[in-house]
């Protein structure tokens, strides 16, 4: 019998965002060097080698998140424990906005997450590093 799935990935979505706050590309760019401000970087590896990185963000893989943000986890990284502000981004928003209530729900606040992720930060011309180019000997 197939399973069935009672509750979508656009339900999830939708909850996700009515409850945490979604700041635009503009909104975000405004908090880069703010020392209160933690952007945190979701996106596997593979990716930042492809697309490249947000200047100064923590990478932080989305498989992770909990793990590392629990004080009682022996994953915990100390940058979740800071009196900072968290901005969650990932490739195009969906995994963030996911990590963003996962974290607020956790307790971690205050937390927000980009719309429309890495991909809309560089298409409106956000700082970013860009991936470093792979030499012709370089074998993966």
């Amino acid at each position: 019998m197939p399973q069935l799935i009672t509750k979508g990935y656009k339900a999830l979505l939708a909850e996700a965002e009515a409850k945490v706050e979604t700041l635009s590309v503009e909104q975000a760019n405004a908090l880069v060097g703010r020392d209160d401000v933690v952007f945190v970087d979701l996106r596997d590896p593979r990716e930042l080698e492809r697309e490249g990185r947000m200047p100064g963000a923590f990478h932080c893989p989305r498989g992770m998140l909990e793990f590392w943000i629990d004080p009682e986890s022996p994953y915990a990284k100390p940058v979740f424990q800071a009196d900072k502000r968290f901005v969650f981004f990932c490739a195009g928003g969906w995994r963030s906005a996911l990590a963003a209530q996962a974290a607020q729900e956790m307790g971690l606040k205050p937390v927000a997450h980009i719309a429309g992720g890495f991909g809309a930060w560089k298409k409106a011309g956000a700082p970013f590093d860009a991936p470093e180019p792979r030499n012709a000997s370089d074998k993966g």
